[in-house]
């Protein structure tokens, strides 16, 4: 499996992923990224400055660079925020690319580049029973907030974490 950044002919196959990661493994449809208008428009949406997207792509399916997508994530700025702070975003997998280690490479990747863009602080908003996400997030060096910051409209994620990019962890 390989990691790269989205590009226009993916954006029919991560909508798919990120669909059906909600649908098998039934997490709420509303007031989540399942919700979102740009899903079925990811390489636009990241098409900007200080933004990026990454699919992960099993290469064992199809051409070596363009087999079947099986999940993505990226970072973007935080959505009605001031605050030099980005988001870790639409970080999801199909069951067969979990426990590989793939989630800890994409992490690592969208941190990288988060601070590349010259982001202070990475934050996210999951889910209480994405248990298997929050231990990752804890081993990367993301804590736990009280509340949620900036306007991402995702009002059945309950759970905000951030991470210092500038710290060690």
């Amino acid at each position: 499996m390989i990691i790269r950044e989205i590009q226009p002919k993916d954006n029919e196959q991560i909508a798919t992923v990120i669909r059906q990661v909600f649908i098998s493994d039934n997490y709420p449809k509303t007031g989540t990224a399942f919700a979102d208008k740009q899903l079925d428009f990811m390489f636009e949406t990241y098409n900007k400055p200080k933004s990026i997207y990454f699919v992960v792509v099993d290469t064992a399916i199809n051409s070596a660079f363009y087999g079947k997508i099986v999940g993505g994530a990226g970072v973007s700025q935080l959505d009605s925020s001031d605050e030099n702070i980005c988001e870790l975003q639409k970080m999801y997998f199909l069951q067969e690319a979990r426990g590989k280690g793939i989630g800890f490479e994409m992490i690592q990747k969208c941190l990288a580049k988060a601070k590349e863009f010259g982001y202070e602080k990475c934050y996210l908003e999951t889910l209480p029973q994405m248990l298997a996400a929050q231990s990752l997030y804890k081993k990367v060096g993301f804590e736990y907030l009280c509340e949620p910051m900036g306007g991402t409209g995702h009002t059945s994620c309950p759970v905000w974490m951030i991470k210092d990019l500038n710290s060690k962890s």
